[in-house]
């Protein structure tokens, strides 16, 4: 019987674990917190809230997996369309649809971006400027990116078309992720997995497969290795509870400048106490930008999308994401260009900033699956439902 090791027991690891132990694999999960979940834990407490918005895209392979094993569970319904109240903000002032421009970077049949070139400047060939600004800073909400241009053409157009399919791939399990998580430990206990929470790795365990399932800058720590870096986002992110007044917008999009505001409520009212609304703000700063920066954006959306939302205030809390948004591809990079998965020795690594394919969450789940496969020496490990 194989044995493999996992270190971190987020949904990367959580995925490693069951997969393995599906495969006959003896198992056991070093998690270094009290609870399961990492990125992906929603807290306790009156405010249901995620450290982000941690959306499940129905288009990924993920979503098959977790259904098949009945592990997504109850969904908030979306909004309808009609009356979602999506907003976005151009030029200052919101609106119900973007620019005309920007929807010529959306029309079917659009010429497939290049890697090499950046998204500005390829989209301002095919829309415009304001029509390539608009589209890109729309992408905040897939990218959390300061500068979603300057990034590979081809890796912010895939998310553009993903973040703007109709009808939407997003979804949101009921009562935040911790569900997911908790269904997830569940099937791993069922399998036989050993789980040990508080239990935090300072070197590679000898002697059997690891999976390295942390932070791109944990596993660099916890491996010595320098090469494991590549560029993610940084954010101001920002929650707050306001007591519900008929007409706020259920999202707010800024196609001025990175960043986007949500209604988590108005698809979940088990997020807060009733009569109240729990609203979310992930705002991209630059690097030389402070948490203050983000915040005084964040709250002139607030005051476009939730007007007397100071008035209303029960509740709020900020802080600063930094490279916790998965990985970004500059031009000429592509996911194959990222940290492998098999580092040598018995390591690989599983994470939304290594070499594996897909948009948010679906990198650690992609990369996860195939670090179980190379662990276990098959090439072709039985992910049929996958």
């Amino acid at each position: 019987m194989h044995r493999i090791t996992v270190i971190g027991g987020g949904f990367a690891g959580l995925t490693a674990a069951i997969t393995a132990a599906e495969a006959g694999a003896k198992v056991t999960v070093h998690e270094a917190h009290h609870t399961l979940g990492g990125r992906a834990r929603t807290a306790d407490g009156r405010y249901r809230t995620n450290d982000g918005p941690h959306a499940l895209y129905n288009g990924g392979p993920h979503w098959a997996w977790l259904k098949q094993r009945d592990l997504i569970g109850p969904l908030a319904p979306l909004p309808p369309l009609e009356g979602a109240r999506l907003r976005l903000r151009h030029k200052g002032v919101l609106r119900r649809t973007p620019p005309f421009a920007m929807l010529r970077l959306l029309r079917r049949g659009a010429a497939q971006a290049p890697v090499d070139t950046d998204f500005l400047t390829w989209a301002t060939g095919v829309a415009g400027e304001e029509g390539a600004r608009a589209a890109a800073h729309y992408c905040a909400v897939a990218l959390f990116h300061h500068d979603p241009g300057s990034l590979s053409a081809a890796f912010v157009q895939e998310r553009l078309r993903r973040a703007t399919k109709l009808p939407p791939e997003a979804h949101y399990p009921r009562g935040g992720w911790s569900g997911v998580i908790d269904r997830m430990a569940a099937l791993a206990w069922n399998l036989g997995v050993r789980v040990e929470t508080l239990s935090r790795v300072d070197s590679v365990p000898a002697g059997s497969p690891v999976v390295v399932a942390t932070s791109l800058d944990a596993a660099r720590r916890l491996l010595g290795d320098p090469a494991l870096t590549w560029p993610s986002g940084r954010t101001t992110l920002i929650d707050l509870a306001v007591r519900t007044r008929r007409g706020d917008a259920f999202a707010v999009s800024d196609l001025d400048a990175p960043g986007w505001i949500e209604r988590f409520t108005a698809q979940d009212r088990t997020l807060a106490p009733a009569g109240e609304q729990l609203i979310q703000g992930q705002i991209p700063i630059a690097p030389d930008e402070s948490r203050a920066d983000g915040t005084a954006r964040a709250e002139r959306l607030l005051d476009l999308g939730y007007p007397g939302w100071r008035e209303r205030l029960t509740w709020r809390r900020e802080a600063i994401a930094n490279g916790r948004t998965g990985a970004v591809d500059l031009p000429g990079t592509t996911w194959r260009d990222r940290p492998a998965v098999d580092r040598g020795d018995g390591v690989y690594l599983a994470g939304d900033q290594v070499a594996a394919p897909g948009l948010l969450s679906e990198v650690s789940f992609n990369s996860a699956l195939t670090a179980v496969s190379l662990a276990l020496g098959r090439r072709e490990l039985d992910l049929k439902h996958a």
